[in-house]
C-alpha cells in the first residue's frame, strides 16, 4: 500500500487508514476514467471531423458525411477519419468523391 502512496502529501502519506482510503479511491477513479477517456476521445474525433467537413465544404455536416459513408458501405474508423481530416484535407475530398461516385 505504501508504494502506491508515494506521491501523496501530508497525512495521506503517513497514516495507514488514510493511505488505504486514498489508494481505494485512486483505483476507483482510474477505473472510471479509463471509460471516460474513450468517450472523450470519440467526442474529440467527431468534433475534428465536423470542423473539417464544414471548413473545407466536403459535406454540410459530420452527420451527413457519416450517413453517406454507411449508406455506401464505406466503413471508416472515426479515429482514422479525424487524422485524415486534420493532417491532409485533400484526402477528405477524395473520400467524399468516392462516396458521391459509388452507385
Amino acid at each position: 500500500m505504501h508504494s502506491f502512496a508515494s506521491n501523496f502529501r501530508g497525512a495521506h502519506l503517513r497514516l495507514n487508514r488514510m493511505i488505504t482510503q486514498q489508494v481505494r479511491r485512486v483505483f476507483v477513479y482510474s477505473h472510471r476514467d479509463r471509460s471516460r477517456q474513450k468517450r472523450d476521445f470519440r467526442h474529440l474525433w467527431i468534433t475534428q471531423i465536423n470542423a473539417a467537413t464544414r471548413v473545407y465544404n466536403v459535406f454540410d455536416s459530420y452527420s451527413k458525411l457519416i450517413h453517406n459513408l454507411y449508406k455506401k458501405e464505406l466503413i471508416l474508423n472515426r479515429k482514422m477519419l479525424a487524422q485524415v481530416a486534420v493532417s491532409n484535407p485533400n484526402n477528405l475530398y477524395t473520400i467524399a468523391n468516392k462516396i458521391m461516385t459509388i452507385n
